[in-house]
């Protein structure tokens, strides 16, 4: 038998649900790879709990909030129990939307036309968007959300209005951007090389919670991306400059837009999701590693002090 390992899933944000899709996808496979494995919910008590535990590592299958913001790293840190994914700098750089963008623009990754709104001030909007030269349709969510919760597209002011006030109160900080029509393209990144690109045509209004998570959605894979050759390549390096700028660890998966030409960076995720439908898992089979060896290359990639 194998070392023993706990999975860190649930948790405490909105993408709990997707955390424990994830965390059973990944304590299966494991399972098969031979290794001792736990699941723990990372909510209640579970510090104390890890602690008496005393894995020898630990997979973090958590999405989210308190997930994948550096706050469950630094509690791994501090316990020096080592984990898979990024460390609490990347973590937190990568969740927050302006911050990971700035970092971006520095090294010449593009990014949306974009601008910040604190709740309660949407009557700023429209000089706001004179000012960044932004017009309808726009695109609004969350600074530090994931799964696509909380994103609007909105062709008018009308629609922002309904939007906006659907979200204002739950999120201090909202991210307003230009909409990029195009190609939706997205990059998985396995320790210091890209995997590969796949694109991304869904049936839905755009690349949504539902497009995502459920097979119903008819979303289609298409992999690789229909891309020509040199910007297959050029899709691959920036998001391996993304990686390497917000200093990540292990898989991440980098979301773009391409139109006219031109790639858009829209996030790097530093824990993307491990489901059926999953685009990790399935970016890496194209290129010939299964799903198990996969999860047991996070594993052997764990480390503290990430």
């Amino acid at each position: 038998m194998k070392h023993s390992l706990v999975i860190l899933l649930g948790g405490l944000s909105d993408e709990r649900k997707i955390s424990f899709l994830t965390g059973q996808a990944c304590f299966r496979a494991l399972k098969k790879k031979g290794y001792k494995v736990k699941k723990l919910d990372a909510r209640g008590n579970f510090i104390e709990k890890l602690k008496k535990i005393k894995p020898k590592l630990v997979f973090n299958a958590l999405h989210g909030k308190f997930g994948e913001d550096g706050f469950i790293q630094l509690i791994l840190e501090s316990l020096k129990i080592p984990y898979t994914h990024s460390g609490v700098l990347a973590s937190s750089l990568a969740m927050d939307k302006e911050k990971s963008r700035i970092i971006f623009q520095k090294n010449n990754i593009k990014v949306p036309k974009y601008f910040l709104l604190h709740a309660n001030t949407e009557k700023s909007l429209k000089k706001k968007m004179e000012n960044k030269k932004i017009n309808f349709p726009i695109v609004i969510k969350p600074i530090n959300e994931g799964s696509s919760l909380g994103v609007y597209i909105c062709k008018n002011k009308k629609q922002f209005d309904k939007n906006y006030n659907k979200i204002k109160k739950k999120y201090e900080r909202i991210l307003v951007e230009e909409y990029i029509p195009g190609k939706e393209i997205q990059v998985a990144v396995m320790g210091n090389r890209p995997l590969g690109a796949i694109e991304l045509i869904p049936k839905r209004n755009f690349y949504d919670y539902e497009a995502k998570y459920s097979s119903k959605a008819k979303t289609k894979h298409v992999m690789p991306a229909q891309l020509n050759n040199k910007k297959y390549k050029e899709a691959l390096l920036l998001a391996m400059r993304a990686h390497t700028v917000l200093k990540c660890k292990g898989i991440t998966r980098s979301d773009f837009r391409f139109n006219k030409g031109k790639f858009y960076l829209l996030e790097t995720n530093t824990q993307p999701g491990m489901t059926k439908l999953s685009l990790v898992p399935e970016i890496a089979l194209y290129c010939g590693i299964k799903f198990e060896d996969l999860v047991e290359w996070m594993i052997r990639d764990a480390s503290n002090n990430r």
